[in-house]
């Protein structure tokens, strides 16, 4: 792992914010979000550009080497400006489960691709009930006299619908187990969901007797792994998120005048904010907390990433839910970027785990460290 100081990663973050600013305005995300693919192709070249997509890939690859602590700075960043890129899926999901892989011919194959953006992964885990556990796993796998054939399906697949590499986790009879699909391959059936929120695009895939290639080294652990990475990157997005909202919403309450006054004097909408306030920066910090003790391997990093997923979640859903309480009657109105937030929290308490799921988690993994 490549050690990024900390005014390294704040140069590489301001970076990322200056482009998010000026190539993915409000009016830039709602062109993307009504578009078919909602991906701007774009945009996702210059974020490349940068080397995001490299920052968890490892150098001997084409990567940087980064940590989980560096891309939560970058995931702050993107939840701020409800970025529809696939960042997510290919280079913090991908790219975390192929680094874990013994498989060096498929590492040397496929994480080039990943660390340049040339190649956009995704991950196919979870069945219908969307529970993202090694339980819910309803692809299944079995060999054949030309290889490995997968049957089955996978729900909400971030960025199913424009992925040029399919990660698989399947079920074998020795366990739990990885494969490479190919997006055109006989027998795949690949449907985009109509989400509540378009910001966000999943897909379902079916599998027919779908050629795959197994990848060696990658078992239920290591897919459990690259959860609690996804977990705290998301984490970090919902923060970021949670933050801008918050944002919008005080600089309403300081120019919003009503009995000649502004209404951010109440009293009644201070202690509102002083109340979401709390919950801003508390999730910010569940999520820094968590990114670091995971990038560095410290013995409470499970019963820190199982806060923050639930922690996170929780607080952008209120601080959302709250905002279009406190902007009245405009918050409704389509053209108002606070029910855009609302959307994008509501869908995200549902990725990898409800808050539920993390808090029994971390309460079990509370009475482990006891």
């Amino acid at each position: 792992m490549t050690i990024i100081g900390i005014e390294e990663r704040a140069a590489i973050r301001e970076g990322f914010a200056r482009l998010v600013s000026e190539k993915a305005s409000e009016a830039d995300l709602r062109r993307t979000m009504m578009s078919d693919t909602g991906h701007d192709a774009g945009l996702w070249k210059e974020i490349c550009d940068m080397g995001l997509t490299a920052l968890l890939v490892d150098p001997e690859y084409g990567g940087i080497g980064g940590s989980i602590a560096d891309f939560e700075a970058i995931m702050e960043e993107a939840g701020a400006a409800l970025l529809t890129a696939p960042l997510l899926s290919s280079a913090v999901m991908a790219a975390t489960l192929l680094s874990s892989a013994s498989d060096g011919e498929a590492k040397a194959r496929l994480l080039p691709g990943i660390a340049s953006g040339d190649r956009i992964a995704a991950i196919a885990l979870t069945g219908d009930k969307g529970l993202w556990t090694l339980d819910d796993i309803d692809v299944q796998a079995r060999q054949a006299a030309n290889g490995w054939v997968l049957s089955g399906s996978a729900n909400y697949v971030l960025s199913g619908t424009i992925a040029n590499l399919l990660l698989v986790v399947a079920r074998t009879p020795e366990g739990i187990a990885v494969f490479e699909v190919d997006p055109g391959a006989a027998g795949l059936d690949v449907q985009g969901l109509d989400g509540w929120d378009r910001t966000v695009r999943l897909a379902r895939i079916g599998f027919d007797k779908v050629e795959g290639v197994p990848i060696a080294g990658l078992d239920g652990q290591a897919v459990e792994r690259m959860l609690d990475v996804a977990r705290v990157a998301l984490a970090g997005e919902q923060a970021g998120a949670c933050r801008r909202i918050f944002d919008i919403t005080i600089d309403y309450l300081r120019t919003r005048v009503q009995f000649g006054r502004p209404i951010g004097g109440f009293q009644a909408l201070k202690h509102m904010a002083a109340d979401l306030l709390i919950e801003v920066e508390s999730a910010t910090s569940a999520a820094r907390s968590a990114a670091q003790a995971l990038a560095t391997g410290a013995p409470n990093a499970d019963v820190l990433v199982s806060l923050a997923a639930f922690a996170c979640a929780d607080a952008f859903h209120q601080v959302a839910a709250t905002s279009i309480q406190m902007h009245g009657g405009i918050a409704f109105t389509w053209e108002h970027s606070a029910h855009l937030y609302l959307r994008r929290a509501r869908v995200g308490a549902h990725l990898f785990g409800s808050s539920d799921y993390h808090r029994d988690r971390y309460v079990s993994a509370l009475e482990l460290a006891a």
